[in-house]
């Protein structure tokens, strides 16, 4: 049986990028607890998918098309969701892509684009959400910030990682500003989660899963379906008196020393 801390029968969750991988998990994972999900994503067709599965759950699924690096299609989006469903109770922040480039040439352009998708669109979408749950009093925003915003992964991730930095301390900002108001801001923060991108690249390169394997003390790659129970935490009232915190979903990424050894841990592979 649930706990009733964990229920979100008759709340509403909108989820960007809920047509794969870990917004399509977060979406499911709140309709197991009852929630109606707002779907969006550029990808009609996954979600779609997703909200037939939210569907033979019992809930209401809401897809929608949605760029979120456009702020104009984010705020006539809400304007949806207000007159199909009437208010929004949660908002979870999972999509958004990055740009990996050398960093002596890493284009303004670049950079300006991985900002605007992943800092500036998160922004409207938060404020857009902040802005309903404050007039109810209640409601629970997180974002999916990754390793790379708080620790240097190196490879080329420059821009991504400013980006995540920018997420993290949005986070803490808002929910300086907003908690009092009813409104908790969080985080999740994200270590090597499997999705088709970083597949292809291991597959390409095998040195690679290895050096990731070796800062992992827990002896495996993240899987999507790893977000679900810390995504319907923050969603809860069982987080009620948090707000501010970027909760490590990491394998233990995070508190491992770079000096660190842990048992299974991969060999070190020579350059």
């Amino acid at each position: 049986m649930t706990h009733p801390l964990f229920d979100l029968t008759g709340r509403v969750a909108v989820v960007s990028g809920a047509a794969s991988g870990m917004g399509r998990i977060t979406s499911l994972g709140f309709a197991e607890v009852g929630a109606d999900i707002v779907l969006l994503d550029i990808n009609e067709a996954g979600a779609q998918e997703t909200a037939h599965e939210i569907e033979k759950l019992g809930r209401r699924a809401l897809p929608l098309r949605c760029d979120i690096s456009d702020p104009d299609q984010i705020r006539s989006t809400f304007e949806r969701v207000d007159s199909e469903l009437g208010k929004v109770d949660v908002l979870s922040n999972i999509a958004g892509e990055g740009i990996r480039n050398d960093p002596l040439d890493l284009t303004e352009d670049e950079i300006q684009q991985v900002m605007q998708n992943l800092v500036v669109g998160r922004y409207i979408c938060t404020q857009e959400a902040a802005k309903r749950m404050m007039s109810q009093g209640r409601g629970s925003i997180f974002s999916i910030v990754s390793i790379a915003g708080l620790s240097a992964l190196g490879r080329n991730h420059i821009a991504y990682s400013m980006a995540m930095g920018a997420v993290a301390a949005m986070t803490r900002e808002l929910s300086t500003e907003w908690s009092s108001l009813g409104v908790r801001v969080n985080a999740i923060v994200c270590a090597q989660i499997m999705n088709e991108d970083l597949r292809v690249r291991i597959a390409a390169d095998p040195v690679l899963g290895a050096s990731y394997l070796r800062g992992l003390p827990i002896g495996r790659m993240g899987d999507p379906s790893d977000i679900k129970g810390p995504a319907i935490f923050l969603a809860s009232d069982a987080s009620g008196w948090m707000t501010g915190a970027l909760i490590p979903l990491d394998g233990g990424n995070l508190a491992k020393n770079v000096s660190g050894s842990h048992p299974g841990m991969p060999a070190a592979v020579p350059n």
